[in-house]
């Protein structure tokens, strides 16, 4: 409850520094964060003062739930009015100047921002999504600790699919021990992607030429699925010997996620793939080096790039031709796709309490992906690795 409470103090001083009268919280998880629970309804915060959770559905749920004022929302007619009441100071404004209320412009649909803008009249809308997203971006230590159990439970998922793996068995098997364990040790059973019509199952298990199917996910590795309505993951195509098995899989416990990759084989990959496979194994080593406050999110991104390019696989890193992905790793937490991203652009300073996932891949059309990732923390001196599954390729015997 404290700290939900310094989340929103924290988001009222961001609230402060920019000139925002009030911030709107609409969306699910941006609500559990701020309030503790996820019913349907709007949050609101006032730059000072006591924030009031509006609720649609369930209302009794609600109120056992948040560590705010509850209320019911009732009809948004006269919406505008109540909110008026509640928010005076921030609401009514003198003559020609404009309350500026912000909210999640990259989550909120465009039809539940216009009844917001019809019960709201006069208001100046602005977006609001870094503000929320930044503060989310800085985890605290039970926050951390959530992550560091879904490590835990995955680690067994792993090590379980590995003892289960054999030729000819379907990815989607695979994959389906691999949820077994998961889910009969506390994961809830989904993993929140924050980004328009993205979505994951669980994670990628792919084998051979399956794994480097391109799809829309915004990933280095797509894999076939099981159709056109659900293109990326395992599919059906049976595991063969000596070739790459992409084991990029992920558990949600307490809402926290955590996100890794390891490669499989059974018998022995072909020495190319291998080198590749080494060669994310440096990157990732290399990138370790340098994670510690103060360093620039950008400037991974571009190192990695650059010892990609003098070992000669730039076209085949994170992804391959068109679809390769401008990304080397991001930050998860609530959501899979959270700050920061180690990216071109991106120029935050890493700081203690910031969880980033880090995969160097290497695609290669017909044959496969290899590569490697782990989740880790930013702490005051430099980092904790969360991941605590074993590194190497898993070989599997013929």
């Amino acid at each position: 409850m404290e700290e939900r409470a310094l989340r929103r103090r924290r988001l009222q001083s961001k609230m402060k520094e920019t000139g925002i009268d009030v911030c709107v919280i609409t969306q699910n998880v941006d609500l559990y964060y701020f309030t503790g629970s996820m019913q349907t309804g709007y949050l609101f915060v006032p730059v000072e003062g006591e924030a009031v959770f509006f609720v649609r559905r369930s209302f009794v749920r609600a109120r056992e739930e948040a560590d705010v004022a509850v209320e019911e929302l009732g009809s948004m007619r006269g919406f505008g009015s109540r909110l008026a009441e509640a928010f005076p100071e921030q609401l009514r404004k003198p003559d020609g100047e404009k309350p500026v209320l912000a909210t999640e412009y990259d989550v909120l649909p465009v039809q539940q921002f216009q009844r917001l803008e019809g019960a709201l009249p006069g208001v100046k809308w602005v977006d609001g999504s870094m503000l929320v997203r930044e503060i989310r971006m800085i985890k605290s230590p039970s926050e951390i600790a959530a992550i560091r159990e879904s490590a835990r439970v995955i680690d067994m998922a792993y090590e379980a699919a590995i003892q289960a793996l054999k030729a000819g068995m379907p990815e989607v098997g695979l994959m389906a021990i691999v949820e077994s364990v998961i889910r009969n040790n506390g994961h809830m059973g989904l993993m929140r992607v924050r980004g328009y019509n993205q979505e994951i199952i669980t994670g990628m298990i792919g084998a051979g030429a399956a794994a480097a199917m391109p799809t829309y996910f915004d990933g280095p590795a797509g894999g076939e699925g099981l159709g056109a309505a659900s293109p990326q993951s395992s599919g059906t195509r049976g595991i063969g010997e000596e070739e790459p098995i992409l084991i990029d899989i992920g558990c949600c416990i307490g809402g926290y996620v955590i996100d890794q990759t390891r490669t499989a084989v059974i018998g022995e990959l072909p020495d190319d793939l291998r080198q590749a496979y080494e060669l994310s194994e440096a990157v990732l080593r290399a990138t370790e080096a340098r994670l510690k406050p103060g360093t620039i999110c950008e400037e991974l991104y571009t190192s990695a790039l650059e010892q990609v390019q003098a070992a000669g696989l730039s076209d085949h890193f994170m992804g391959f031709g068109a679809d390769q992905v401008k990304f080397l790793g991001h930050g998860i937490g609530l959501e899979i796709d959270e700050l920061p991203v180690l990216a071109r652009g991106f120029r935050y300073a890493l700081e203690p309490g910031m969880v980033i996932a880090i995969e160097p891949k290497f695609t290669f059309p017909g044959r496969g992906v290899v590569g490697i990732e782990n989740t880790y923390a930013i702490t005051d001196t430099g980092f904790e690795k969360l991941t605590v599954s074993r590194e190497g390729i898993a070989v599997v015997p013929r």
